[in-house]
């Protein structure tokens, strides 16, 4: 049997596959386009084809495919094979440069937002030679980013692109000013953390919600959720176990980094955790995570669920994303080192991501909107929907005697002790980590914990990096032409710990004192879509976006459009399917065990007229009284949805916020209270014991 140390990366067109088949000239060539961002001509792309068709025919492959993220979420391909008719008739295996580099997939039927009509349907794709080309099944899947006819990104891919452009210009102006001419490429570099809920197969098939939604529009908790917080990194069942083993080794053959596997907090979650690569990269491998994780759990009985808030009720789902910046010499620039209050490089870096945050704090919070994860940003779970920055206690020390102009004394590194001599002693950490802060600096790097479990990670990455682009570019106007670079960066650093320091908050992110305090600091709190998502288009975010080269104005309206467009009809697809199951399943269910409590009490007073019957009686009155409540509430559900006109997505949006969700909580609300006095036999749906807990 293979060690994993042989078969990783297996499947992937990687670098030692490419130093093998390409001749010198040719691979130093694509060297200087991956690490340098240098174009590719035709002839060494030709070249590439071929050595990457042979490859992949090698491994069995019989198709192609351009592999790349439309803006609805996930991934799309079109699959060619490589055939070609021969001139006797038969068949050859061929793979053109043209075809490595352009694919032509139909474009009409993707999100644009506008920019195309529905009979306009060409559009483009274009291989991203920064992104390894891997094997899935039998098909060679060639990473690309995916445009309209007029040139315009309609893919996720693209904008990231361009992002990670833009940080890297002014990364490398600061850079120069402060002395260092050997870096030539600046890299945004990720970690991803994924979580996700495994539910057996035939109970996922028998839940509608389920099937059409990802969550469960009703349920019950059981007596016991998680508060003895017993699943959190408990013992992994060893049916689980089994599915992890598998998706380690798919996910490794694909020269996916996952790293660390655990049980989450809820019952039925779980987390993997990948090492960083560049953030294009980690983009690309966290869609092949979430394609996995769904893939294998199928081969083990089981449904993954991605949603942010599959149960109500219990932990929902995030997608914690670690973002650093990294120099082509491997030096991480948000280390603080042993000294950081004499290291300017870093204070410089730290201090353009305060302000960057600060800035654009409404622009993060966009770039994490979904229906589904405004179920959850904002619980106990999950960060608050109010942006601010954890930087610890010496980091936060070491900035303030900046600000104050005051001498800094370091704290002496703590050796921590466990009273008993069998067990290590050692060094504590100089920050602690704080779960509830949505964006918190955890050592060297940041953790922005607000991005859902099921979200592609380009956008929230593309925020970020546009957003310190800009930051940093204005640190190097202000710092070009100084006399004395020293002074002036420690002027810069007081002067946005100053103008940004309100985003800085250390304590609890879950009490409602700090979305007080928030508000009192004029932090802004968009707690849903459709509170935040039309900020998109303020003329403080198109000017930078805009000025970046990071969307054009255009693709910033159909972003804007389609994030409302997908809002409003996420939302009427739950409702729709609430009304099917409340109208066709759960009332006529109660209907028929009240009818049997009637009988009964019937049947009872028949041969003793004077019993009372108090269960039966009560429990008909009371059920019967939801019964009616759930028809008028399937009443106001109805009315709402038909208010909505599917052409203004704006209006439609607060419609549905205020209005539509009241509605379909209202009905949640009445059937889980029918569910909580109706007999288990009389349920129709699996219970949220069943589902978590395997309770019979």
């Amino acid at each position: 049997m293979s060690t994993v140390s042989e078969y990783f990366g297996s499947m992937v067109f990687d670098d030692k596959v490419m130093r093998s088949m390409l001749s010198a000239d040719v691979y130093h060539s694509m060297r200087k386009t991956i690490d340098r961002g240098n174009p590719l001509n035709q002839e060494i792309a030709n070249a590439v084809a071929q050595a990457m068709k042979n490859w992949a025919v090698s491994k069995g492959a019989t198709h192609f495919t351009h592999w790349f993220q439309p803006l609805n979420g996930v991934t799309a391909e079109k699959h060619d094979s490589f055939i070609q008719a021969s001139p006797d008739g038969g068949v050859i295996m061929d793979f053109s440069g043209k075809e490595l580099i352009k694919g032509e997939p139909d474009a009409s039927s993707f999100p644009s937002g506008g920019l195309r009509a529905t009979f306009e349907a060409r559009g483009y794709t274009a291989w991203d030679p920064t992104s390894y080309a891997f094997i899935k099944g039998k098909t060679l899947c060639i990473p690309t980013a995916f445009c309209s006819y007029s040139g315009e990104a309609m893919d996720e891919k693209t904008s990231l692109l361009r992002s990670m452009d833009a940080i890297d210009r002014q990364a490398l102006r600061v850079l120069r000013l402060l002395g260092n001419d050997s870096v030539k490429r600046v890299h945004a570099v990720v970690g991803a953390e994924q979580e996700y809920f495994l539910v057996p197969h035939e109970l996922y098939e028998q839940r509608p919600d389920l099937r059409f939604t990802g969550r469960t529009l009703f349920g019950v908790m059981p007596p016991k959720g998680q508060e003895l917080d017993d699943h959190y990194f408990g013992p992994i069942k060893p049916e689980i176990s089994r599915f992890m083993e598998e998706l380690n080794s798919e996910l490794w053959k694909l020269g996916v980094l996952a790293k660390t596997e655990h049980n989450e907090v809820a019952p039925s979650q779980h987390e993997l955790a990948c090492i960083y690569t560049k953030v294009n990269v980690t983009t690309d491998q966290n869609q092949l995570v979430m394609e996995m994780i769904k893939k294998v759990a199928e081969r083990h009985g089981f449904v993954a669920l991605l949603h942010e808030k599959p149960f109500e009720g219990v932990n929902g789902s995030g997608k914690h994303n670690n973002w650093s910046l990294s120099t082509d010499k491997g030096v991480n620039l948000m280390a603080p080192g042993d000294t950081p209050h004499d290291n300017a490089q870093f204070l410089l870096f730290l201090c353009a991501v305060i302000r960057a945050v600060d800035e654009y704090q409404d622009l993060l919070r966009i770039s994490v909107a979904s229906a589904s994860n405004d179920h959850r940003l904002g619980a106990n779970e999950a960060p608050p929907a109010v942006i601010s920055i954890f930087l610890g206690d010496e980091l936060t020390a070491v900035l303030e005697s900046i600000e104050q102009d005051s001498p800094y004394e370091k704290s002496e590194d703590v050796l921590m002790k466990l009273g008993t001599g069998v067990l290590p002693g050692f060094s504590r950490d100089n920050t602690d980590r704080n779960r509830t802060s949505p964006f918190a600096f955890t050592g060297n790097k940041f953790e922005f914990r607000m991005p859902g479990s099921m979200s592609s990670l380009a956008f929230p990455n593309v925020i970020i990096n546009t957003a310190v682009a800009d930051s940093l570019e204005y640190f190097a106007d202000r710092l070009e032409g100084s006399s004395d670079i020293s002074r002036d960066i420690y002027s810069l650093v007081r002067e946005t710990l100053s103008g940004h320091g309100r985003i800085i908050f250390n304590g609890d992110g879950y009490k409602d004192e700090w979305v007080r305090e928030a508000e009192r600091r004029g932090l802004s709190n968009y707690r849903t879509t459709a509170d935040c998502v039309p900020h998109l288009l303020d003329k403080k975010n198109v000017d930078m976006l805009l000025h970046h080269e990071v969307f054009s104005r255009s693709e910033l309206e159909s972003r804007c459009e389609i994030m409302l467009e997908t809002y409003c009809k996420t939302i009427c697809i739950e409702a729709r399917t609430m009304r099917s199951m409340a109208v066709k399943r759960i009332a006529p269910a109660i209907e028929k065990y009240t009818a049997e409590l009637a009988a009964n009490a019937a049947a009872k007073k028949a041969v003793i007229p004077d019993l009372g019957c108090r269960f039966e009686e009560e429990t008909i009155r009371f059920l019967s009284g939801q019964t009616d409540r759930i028809y008028d509430d399937v009443d106001r559900l109805e009315e709402v949805m038909a208010s909505l006109s599917f052409a203004d997505y704006v209006h439609d949006s607060e419609v549905i916020r205020d209005s539509l969700l009241p509605a379909m909580e209202a009905l949640r609300k009445d059937s889980d209270d029918a569910e909580a006095r109706t007999s288990k036999s009389y349920w129709p749906l699996p219970n949220y014991g069943l589902l978590l807990f395997g309770e019979k």
